[in-house]
Formats: structure tokens, C-alpha cells, sequence
């Protein structure tokens, strides 16, 4: 029998209860139970008499039960199991509440081995419901480094380590992905070896060779999986694009800014990928306000000058209608079309003698006649860019020849929909036969070098580390609730100046969202009454519609608004130059470069801005952590920090990929992820579709099931 491969309900002792509790963690084969692996482990391993016990410490003992009870307690109502235990130096009490069981197993003359943290009261030294087994048993709960799990209702630590224990009595076969010689290069463990160092190390160092043994094969199956997306995603042809120098440096030359050499060098590397017959699949990263969007216009144009078309998606319908206002406006003196296509808007620009304008000023509804004319026109190739959300990959949008996709913001998107997102647009209606177009992903989350590495392995990379050169360093400052009044008058002398401020308040759950409106909302009617009464404030938050967003958007823009009041709607999307301060209440909830994000919405022109983060935490942590944000405005720097404080599952919203803790733990490791990237390299090299190594095939479609690549 393969005892590895089979149903965790045909272990003896597992109950069909455990079965279906077990489901709840994931569990359905042994395998999946010996890969549910401890968070912490407690160290027990050290063996103390009784007379030297010391309050505070954690401690195991070894002696014999020489008293046992049962007590009840009439006014909470509670059962005390008490117990006396002596060893040849003294005797301590242990003390379990509502645990009766612990009474009929514990009785006079036992002998026992205990765990836990040493109490003191009036009575003296005593445990409170200590880890415990008869002595008379091998060590599993007590004298030894214990394991702590991941629990659920119904199952504990305790119950996991002991059916662990007998599944290591079986004859366990447990087949390595891992090829021998790289494990024996590596000096890491054969994974038999590896699973009894984790669940029963004998030393810190054995789980911690252990933990670097799991990590190396997640990663190792993460660049395999990647490498041959890339692979596959080289196997295909697309249009090529040449590189129409004089163009673009005529439009670089109108603009009234001059390009940072880092949109220089990234604009240069994108255009030089679209000459290629093999389909660009590059990530533009970029801190918040370096300038993405200009770089993906000068992709749409070198590609309109060679007739072909584009499309950008953006993951919210405002955005989306943000970047159409921006190319209008962008491209108003050429001849391209472009047209905004999402769920609310339907609208296209024309140029008509040497006059821009909007075909429908009008934010227009949807309607069936007029989205089947725009759906015409991009299938007949009349229009040049066309923007919207990923709806513009649905089966019924055709396009002539589309040739480039622009995807902004690819991290709101999540990491399933990006992974779907890439596969969609390998079978998108593009109207070239045989070919894939282009495809540029871009985010304004700075992503450390070893996030990049591991995570996005099958993409090549831009980054934009440098900001325009007129913007001012955002003036950044922690403010405790004492402080809170002069920030408020602060905000009243800069709308006298004629400036504009924003007021955040923390994200909420979705489930909270009626939360969040209700809170939004007070906070809107309490600062517009006893705060600022003399100015006028906006307010925006998740329950409003696409289109009711972006009037509040508007009328702030247009100065209708001295203060936007809003929940974290505003992370991304807004560009309002004349707004130089932003508030951001509760500052401790938020990550670092979600803050980060925030902060970016100010200081989008030359003028002197400021961000104050208002926080009533006054833990170190908290302060340090916020503490960042005041001494840098680099959003790179300050995502390495985020990165440490946060580690990369929520750095990154990786919780969501299936990739395993144990991996994420292990992503700030570069050594670990460049030495799982150069053995992915070499075992391809050796077997391209892996046929020599049908283990870790085998591991690459299981892993590839249950995480999402990008």
C-alpha cells in the first residue's frame, strides 16, 4: 500500500470525526497531513528537578502523582483538576481547568512527565494547564523541542503530534521530488529524513535544515513553473513593431517635461521589445508618481505609427476613465482614436479640423446600440487605443489587429485573476492570425529585488527609481491625539492658500463595507459641523457607484471641494496637483507601502506637500514602523522595510497564491531563491519537458494546481 498517497482516513486510530475535521486544515492524504507543518515549537527539552524550579521559566519535570482531585467550583461554575507531583527533590502542584479527563488518567502513583511555564502564588511554585504524558511513554508532548501546530476546533496539537508519531512507525515510502545529487550538493536532507526533522527535531538545527530543505523545494518548483511560462510564452510569435526614433522623439520634445533617465532607459527597453517577432512580456515597476503612465503612452504611439492597435486595462472603471482623459489629452494633436470601454462608459475622441473634443461629452449609460457601434469601429480598426477594465477581453470584443496590451495597476487585479489575465490575452479576439501581441504589465508598487525574483521570474523587468525632477520631498510626520488640533489648523491655512486636503480613514473588510460607509459617513457630518464649517467637504468611500465616484472625484478636482474625506478608495487613482496634504487616521492599521500609496497622492506638482499619519498607538513596533515613512520618501526602500515588518504573504496578498508558508517565509532569502532559479535552469536544460525527473513533474502539476504564478 501506498501509505504516502492515501486517504488519511485509512490510518488506524483516525476517526472519521478527524477525517472531516481535518478537512477543515486541508487534509485529505497522509502526505497532506506530514506536510502540515509546526509554526513554533516550544522547547521542553531541558529536564529540571523540582527544587530548582525558578517562577517564569519554562520548565519540564519528571516525577510520580502523589495527590489527584477533582474539584468543582460552585461560583464560576469551573472543574479544577489538582495534582501534586514529587520527583526525589520536592513536589509541585499542576492545575487543569475544565479538563475532568486529565483527573481519570492522572491518578496516585503514576508516573508523569510535565511541560510549561512555572507560577507562583501564596502557596508556592505550581503549573497551569501544563503539557503531559506518562512517563512510561516516549517522549511526544514534553522533554523534547514540541511542535505547535495550526489548529481548528476540535483538534490539537497534542492529537497531531501523536498521530504523527504513528505514522512514522509505518512503513512510510515517501518518494523525493528532489533529484539526490542536488539535495547531496546542497548538503540538505533526503525528504524522509527532512519531514522527521520538522515534526520531531532533535535540535534547532535539525528543523531549521529541515525548514531550508521545504523552502528550497517550494522555490525550486516556483522557477520551474515559471521558467517554462516564459518558455511557452517564447514559443509564440508576434507582429513586430519598429522602433520609430524620430516620432518619438519629436512627442518626447513637445511634452512640457523633460523624461527622468529612468523612463529614458525603460522607454528604451520597451520599444526595443517591440521590434521583436517573440512577444514582449515585461513588468514596468515604478514608485507612486514616476511616471508609468508617459511610458506606456510612448509604447501606444510607436505602435499606432505602425497601424496596429492597443489596448490598456485598468482594474477599476475610474482608472480606466482616468487614463482616457490622460491620452485624450496626451495625443490631442495626432490623429489617433482613442475609446473608453467599460460596463458605464461608452466614448470616443475625434480629431475634426484642428479641434479635440469628446464625440459624447456626456458620461454616457450604457446601452446595447451604442456599445455595438464602438465594438464596429475597434473591429474594423477605426479606433487606435482602446481602455477599459479586463472586460476588454470578453469573447464578443474583436479587434482588427490589436498588437500591444497595456495592463496598469496589475497588482489590484490579484494573483488568480493576473495569472487568468496572461492566459486570456494568449487567446484574445486580436485579429492576427497565428500571433499574441505584446503585453506590458505595470505597477506602482514598488516590489523589492527579491520579490521580482522569486514571484516574477517569467517576466522581464523595468524599473522607474527616480522621480521627476521638480517634485518636492513629501514632508511626513507622526502625529499622537494631543497634536491633532495644530494639524487641523494647519489644514486651514493651506486651503487659505488655495490648496486642497485629503482625509483618510482605514480599510475595512468586505464584510465591514456597511461599516465603513456608516463610519465615512459620520466622520464627514462630525468634521464638516465641528471642525471645518467655514469649508466644503467631499465625501468618498466603496458603496458609491463608478460614476457617483468619479463626480466626487471631479467636482474635488475642480476645486468644488477644500477636503476629500474618503476611505482607502483613493490608494489608487486620483491626481489632484493642488492637494499638498493628506491626513491619514489610524495610520498603525495600514502596511507600510499601502501608506506609501496614500502619500502619493500629494506632491504631484511643484508645490510643498505633507502627509501626517495619525495614530494612537504608542508601541515601539508601531513607531518604528511608521518611522520609515518620515525618514524616506523612497517607495523601493520603503517596501524592503515593509517587506521585513510584514513578510511577503501580506506584503504581496500572497496568502491568496497557495504558496506555501514555509516558501514565504524563505522569500527574503536571495541566496535560496538565486541558487532554486540556476537548478531550475540546469535540470530544463538537462530535460526541457522534465521526462528524466518524474517526481518533481509529478510535485511541478501539484504545486502548479495550488499556486497561481503571475
Amino acid at each position: 500500500m501506498d501509505i504516502f498517497n492515501a486517504k488519511i482516513g485509512s490510518i488506524p486510530r483516525i476517526s472519521e470525526k478527524y477525517v472531516e475535521i481535518l478537512k477543515k486544515i486541508n487534509v485529505f492524504t497522509v502526505s497532506d497531513f506530514l506536510l502540515h507543518f509546526p509554526f513554533r515549537y516550544e522547547d521542553y527539552s531541558e529536564r529540571i528537578e523540582i527544587d530548582s524550579l525558578v517562577a517564569g521559566q519554562t520548565a519540564t519535570i519528571m516525577g510520580e502523582i502523589s495527590t489527584s482531585k477533582l474539584v468543582r467550583t460552585w461560583k464560576k461554575k469551573m472543574l479544577i483538576t489538582e495534582c501534586h507531583i514529587a520527583d526525589e527533590t520536592g513536589s509541585v502542584r499542576a492545575v487543569w481547568f475544565n479538563q475532568p479527563y486529565v483527573s481519570d488518567s492522572l491518578t496516585v502513583g503514576k508516573g508523569v512527565r510535565l511541560a510549561g511555564k512555572v507560577l507562583e502564588d501564596k502557596n508556592g511554585f505550581y503549573f497551569s494547564n501544563p503539557a503531559w504524558e506518562l512517563s512510561s511513554r516516549e517522549p511526544t508532548n514534553t522533554g523534547r523541542l514540541v511542535p505547535i501546530y495550526s489548529e481548528t476546533e476540535g483538534l490539537t496539537s497534542k492529537w497531531i503530534r501523536w498521530q504523527m508519531q504513528n505514522i512514522f512507525k509505518l512503513k512510510l515510502e515517501i518518494p523525493d521530488p528532489i533529484p539526490a545529487d542536488i539535495l547531496e550538493e546542497l548538503h540538505l536532507p533526503p525528504i524522509k529524513t527532512a519531514l522527521q526533522y520538522i515534526h520531531f527535531p532533535q535540535s534547532e538545527n535539525q528543523y531549521l535544515l529541515a525548514q531550508k530543505r521545504f523552502a528550497f523545494q517550494n522555490m525550486l518548483t516556483v522557477q520551474l513553473a515559471s521558467l517554462k511560462v516564459k518558455a511557452n510564452w517564447e514559443k509564440e510569435s508576434c507582429v513586430k513593431i519598429p522602433f520609430q526614433e524620430k516620432t518619438i522623439q519629436q512627442f518626447t520634445a513637445s511634452l512640457p517635461f523633460t523624461l527622468t533617465n529612468a523612463q529614458r532607459k525603460a522607454s528604451f527597453e520597451i520599444l526595443k521589445d517591440l521590434e521583436k517577432t517573440r512577444p514582449m512580456n515585461r513588468l514596468l515597476n515604478g514608485d507612486v508618481g514616476s511616471g508609468k503612465t508617459i511610458i506606456a503612452a510612448l509604447a501606444s504611439l510607436q505602435t499606432t505609427q505602425a497601424d496596429f492597435q492597443i489596448a490598456i486595462m485598468a482594474p477599476t472603471e475610474v482608472l480606466a476613465r482616468q487614463h482616457y482623459t490622460t491620452f485624450c489629452e496626451l495625443f490631442k494633436n495626432t490623429k489617433i482614436k482613442i475609446a473608453l470601454l467599460t460596463n458605464s462608459y461608452r466614448e470616443t475622441n475625434s480629431k475634426q479640423n484642428t479641434r479635440y473634443e469628446i464625440q459624447d461629452t456626456k458620461k454616457v449609460q450604457k446601452s446595447k446600440a451604442q456599445r455595438d457601434e464602438l465594438l464596429t469601429k475597434i473591429k474594423h480598426g477605426e479606433i487606435n487605443i482602446t481602455i477599459g477594465t479586463h472586460a476588454l477581453i470578453q469573447k464578443d470584443i474583436h479587434f482588427k489587429n490589436l498588437a500591444l496590451v497595456i495592463i496598469d495597476e496589475q497588482h489590484r487585479f490579484g494573483v488568480s485573476q493576473r495569472a487568468f489575465l496572461q492566459q486570456q490575452i494568449e487567446t484574445i479576439n486580436d485579429g492576427l492570425p497565428g500571433k499574441i501581441p505584446h503585453l506590458l504589465t505595470m505597477t506602482a508598487t514598488p516590489i523589492p529585488r527579491t520579490l521580482t525574483m522569486a514571484y516574477f521570474g517569467n517576466l522581464d523587468l523595468s524599473l522607474l527609481d527616480e522621480m521627476p525632477k521638480n517634485r518636492k520631498p513629501i514632508i511626513t510626520k507622526i502625529v499622537p491625539p494631543r497634536q491633532r488640533n495644530e494639524v487641523y489648523n494647519f489644514v486651514r491655512s493651506q486651503v487659505a492658500d488655495g490648496h486642497q486636503v485629503f482625509i483618510i480613514f482605514p480599510l475595512v473588510e468586505e464584510s465591514e463595507k456597511l461599516a465603513e460607509l456608516k463610519a465615512a459617513t459620520q466622520e464627514h457630518e462630525r468634521l464638516s459641523r465641528d471642525i471645518f464649517p467655514a469649508l466644503s467637504l467631499g465625501l468618498l468611500h466603496g458603496k458609491l457607484k463608478a460614476k457617483e465616484k468619479e463626480q466626487v472625484m471631479a467636482d474635488f478636482k475642480n476645486k468644488k471641494y477644500d477636503i476629500l474625506v474618503a476611505t482607502s478608495v483613493v490608494e489608487v487613482g486620483i491626481d489632484v496637483p493642488n492637494a499638498t496634504v493628506i491626513i491619514i487616521e489610524d495610520a498603525d492599521r495600514f502596511g507600510l507601502s499601502q501608506l506609501h500609496q496614500f502619500r502619493g497622492r500629494v506632491g504631484r506638482s511643484q508645490l510643498q506637500s505633507y502627509c501626517f499619519l495619525l495614530t494612537s498607538s504608542n508601541t515601539v513596533k508601531s513607531k518604528s514602523r511608521l518611522g520609515a515613512l518620515e525618514k524616506t520618501n523612497g517607495g523601493f526602500e520603503i517596501a524592503e522595510a515593509d517587506l521585513k515588518m510584514r513578510g511577503p504573504g501580506e506584503f504581496l496578498g500572497l496568502r491568496q497564491s497557495g504558496l506555501p508558508d514555509i516558501a514565504m517565509q524563505h522569500l527574503g532569502n536571495v541566496k535560496l531563491i538565486e541558487i532554486s532559479r540556476q537548478k531550475a535552469l540546469q535540470l530544463l536544460k538537462s530535460s526541457p519537458t522534465l521526462a528524466k525527473y518524474p517526481l518533481l513533474k509529478k510535485e511541478l502539476t501539484r504545486f502548479a494546481i495550488n499556486v497561481h504564478l503571475e
